[in-house]
């Protein structure tokens, strides 16, 4: 059984969610958001970031961590401070001690809902179906849980394939085990 932390990374709200993984069963631990303040600097919020996955982490001690990848923003500077909050929540990750996989957004749906086009009510809809959740979570926090339920059906078809752990699978691409 492992347990994995989803991230959903932003410079306002950064998304989490942890699922414990076991086989092609998921069981869902927690999730929320990390709220920073609006009012404060860039380098202000990645702080806070930086303190709130280490704190989650150190809280729940997941042994996997899946991320999303960076994806073309509506501009430049969005693109930057999407890349800022991404590099502190993977920093904090690794500086734990563990393992990153990123997932690009559009295969974090596909693995969820079924299509790279869904939309985040959509995503929100199937987390708490394959959840098995009372109610949809918060639309960050279903994001990051999405990206966790990835990362288990990923490693979970990779063992399939024999001769590989989720240690083999890096940055969305497999790599050669050493023997």
């Amino acid at each position: 059984m492992a347990l994995i932390l989803g991230i959903d990374p932003g410079s306002r709200i950064t998304g989490y969610g942890i699922v414990s993984a076991s086989g092609t069963r998921q069981e869902y631990i927690t999730s929320g958001c990390i709220r920073t303040a609006s009012s404060s600097t860039l380098p202000d919020r990645l702080a806070e970031i930086f303190a709130g996955v280490s704190s989650i982490i150190l809280e729940f001690s997941p042994e996997e961590f899946a991320i999303e990848q960076i994806f073309m923003a509506r501009s430049a500077q969005s693109a930057l401070k999407l890349g800022h909050a991404r590099g502190v929540a993977i920093v904090a990750g690794v500086n734990a001690g563990l393992p990153v996989f990123e997932y690009e957004a559009r295969k974090v749906k596909q693995a969820v809902v079924g299509t790279g086009a869904a939309s985040k009510d959509q995503v929100q809809h199937m987390v708490q179906v394959l959840l098995g959740l009372k109610a949809s979570p918060q639309s960050d926090a279903a994001d990051a849980l999405a990206i966790a339920l990835t990362h288990a059906q990923t490693r979970h078809n990779l063992g399939k394939l024999g001769g590989l752990s989720p240690r083999s699978f890096s940055r969305g691409r497999i790599k050669e085990v050493d023997q």
